[in-house]
């Protein structure tokens, strides 16, 4: 019989009660979110609340079902897919097992040596098994040495069977086309390949040598050099070694001079000297290799021997007193070789030594000879035959284009014509890549033009442009407008009326005019004047007109104008614009003539 979980009565009509103090009769949560991923969660209450047992089984039935074969619910397992298959040239591509190995081969016709020994490598090539024997060169062994045996796949009996890795190993003889090698070391690379193989490695042996060519090691006799120099031993001491020597020869001096570089080769087994010419890409040079040929360089002659017809015959030891050696070619002096002096800068590391041992000169460092190109001289005062040269600007609204036009003056040593044709012109303060060009705007009374590096200034314009500019204000800035109305108002003199009736339209005009007038007459012989309206325009390069307060300050103070003066004051207090900018072109007419 069932019992009351909760009461311990059974579940019988009459016996179970209903608690009413249970609302919650939904099923718990089983699904939420963790770090935006979903996950399953275990409900730990039943439906109205109450707690769920997590495990119901006896710790027997847990090991009973943790030994059940899964076989027996999923079937039998599916067998992984076999490993794809690589071919033996792809597995083992450019690896090689390298062994030490030598041979010995008899000499029969020697009476100083019965037999040889030649140490050899043998080279077997794992992608396809097959082999190689290979012999190191020796010098002047007198003994056709290399590639003995080319790769190929070498016999082992008569049977046709053929050499694989199993059979090579330390310590063996292998016979190859009835020569028995005798294998005595291997490389790493080697020994980790046939010790992961499984193969049992023997010690290594020492290489043979040959006797005959221990012998030859050793000196053959005993004797004192002679006290006369032995050119024999010389050739014999020093063959191959040649000192290298870097130099320049300076022949700016002359009319189409330069400075070129030159190889200098000493030869120590002979003292011969050779000058190697150091080509650039297109230096505009045919390709010569050699200034001067490898030969003997005479230092001093004797006294009849310098009408000796060089060019004819060659020079002997009968006609020089001391010829050019070793010691006269040092880093940072100059020598003199067929009229061209050479001054060295730098040795080769061969030369240092050498040098270091024979004369005992241990420092001879590298000689900078690079020239630096003097800096750039920037033009600043103007040329004095260009101050009177007077130039007509033509601007072509559809192209935005400039031509130059100068008017022929008699002479003036000057050839007039057209000075620039129809282009676009950059402004100075543009960049490569975001170039800014001139506009119709920068073009007024006063204005500086710079084309090219050269400065223009505008002085006039035509009747055009005035109606230009009064129908295209927008476009021009307050002090464009301003020079205008100034060159016109000096150009013509307005009436009696016009005036009267400027003044009474704007009486700040007057003012203002009549402020400049007074500053021109009491500061007419100010040393300020000079470049006033340029250093402004430096600053201003929107071409607005206008400079921020704090800038104007240091440029009058730069330029020593007088701000401490009551005019100036009241002229800076009259230009002065909100936002704190001054208008500076009304304030730079006051300073100009």
């Amino acid at each position: 019989m069932v019992s009351n979980p909760v009461h311990g009565l059974p579940l019988l009509p009459g016996t179970s009660f209903k608690d009413f103090t249970k609302t919650a009769f939904h099923r718990s949560q089983t699904l939420g979110y963790r770090n935006g991923y979903a996950i399953v969660r275990r409900p730990t209450v039943g439906i109205g609340g109450d707690r769920l047992q997590f495990n119901q089984l006896s710790q027997a039935e847990l090991d009973e079902l943790a030994n059940k074969a899964p076989v027996l619910t999923y079937g039998q397992p599916k067998q992984a897919p076999p490993a794809d298959f690589i071919p033996a040239h792809v597995a083992f591509d450019k690896k090689v097992l390298k062994f030490d190995a030598y041979f010995q081969e008899d000499v029969p016709m020697s009476t100083e040596e019965h037999y040889r020994i030649r140490q050899v490598n043998i080279y077997y090539y794992l992608e396809d098994d097959s082999m190689s024997v290979i012999e190191p060169v020796v010098e002047n062994s007198g003994i056709p040495q290399g590639k003995l045996i080319k790769r190929q796949r070498l016999a082992k009996n008569d049977r046709g069977d053929h050499y694989h890795w199993k059979d090579l190993n330390r310590g063996i003889n292998i016979t190859i086309y009835g020569k028995t090698f005798r294998i005595v070391d291997c490389d790493r690379f080697t020994q980790v390949f046939l010790e992961s193989q499984g193969i049992e490695l023997n010690p290594p042996e020492k290489m043979a040598l040959d006797p005959y060519t221990e012998l030859r090691k050793q000196p053959l006799r005993k004797y004192v050099t002679p006290s006369d120099f032995d050119q024999l031993k010389q050739f014999l001491t020093f063959d191959k070694q040649v000192l290298r020597f870097y130099a320049i020869w300076d022949d700016t001096d002359s009319m189409y001079g330069e400075c070129r570089t030159y190889v200098i080769h000493y030869y120590l087994m002979d003292d011969t000297v050779e000058i190697r010419e150091v080509h650039e890409r297109n230096d505009g040079r045919d390709p010569f290799p050699l200034l001067m040929n490898r030969q003997r360089i005479p230092k001093v002659l004797v006294e009849n021997a310098k009408n000796f017809p060089q060019c004819v015959l060659e020079i002997s030891d009968q006609e020089v007193l001391e010829w050019y050696t070793a010691k006269d070619f040092i880093v940072g002096k100059s020598l003199t070789i067929l009229g061209r002096t050479f001054f060295i800068y730098d040795c080769d590391p061969f030369t240092r030594r050498y040098y270091k041992e024979k004369f005992g000169i241990a420092d001879l460092p590298r000689i900078d000879v690079s020239k630096q190109e003097p800096p750039p001289v920037k033009q600043e005062s103007p040329i004095p035959e260009d101050k009177d040269r007077r130039f007509v600007f033509s601007y072509f609204l559809a192209t935005d284009m400039i031509s130059i036009f100068e008017p022929p003056v008699r002479n003036s040593g000057i050839i007039g014509g057209k000075y620039l044709g129809r282009t676009k012109v950059v402004k100075p303060y543009s960049t490569v890549d975001n170039p800014i060009y001139y506009g119709p705007g920068d073009f007024f009374i006063g204005a500086v033009i710079e084309v090219f590096g050269h400065r223009f200034i505008i002085l006039d314009t035509d009747e055009y442009v005035l109606k230009y500019m009064e129908s295209n204000a927008a476009q021009y800035s307050p002090e464009a407008l301003a020079s205008i109305q100034n060159h016109v108002r000096k150009r013509e003199a307005p009436a009696p009326e016009l005036e009267s009736k400027q003044t009474e339209k704007d009486p700040g005009v007057q003012e203002l005019e009549a402020l400049i007038d007074t500053i021109q007459k009491q500061l007419k012989d100010h040393s300020c004047k000079e470049n006033i309206r340029e250093a402004f325009q430096i600053y201003d390069k929107e071409a607005s007109g206008y400079v921020d307060r704090e800038m104007f300050f240091k440029i009058c103070e730069s330029l020593n104008v007088p701000i401490d003066d009551s005019l100036v004051k009241e002229l800076i207090r009259i230009c002065s614009h909100g936002e704190g900018k001054i208008n500076y072109y009304n304030f730079v007419r006051a300073f100009s003539n």
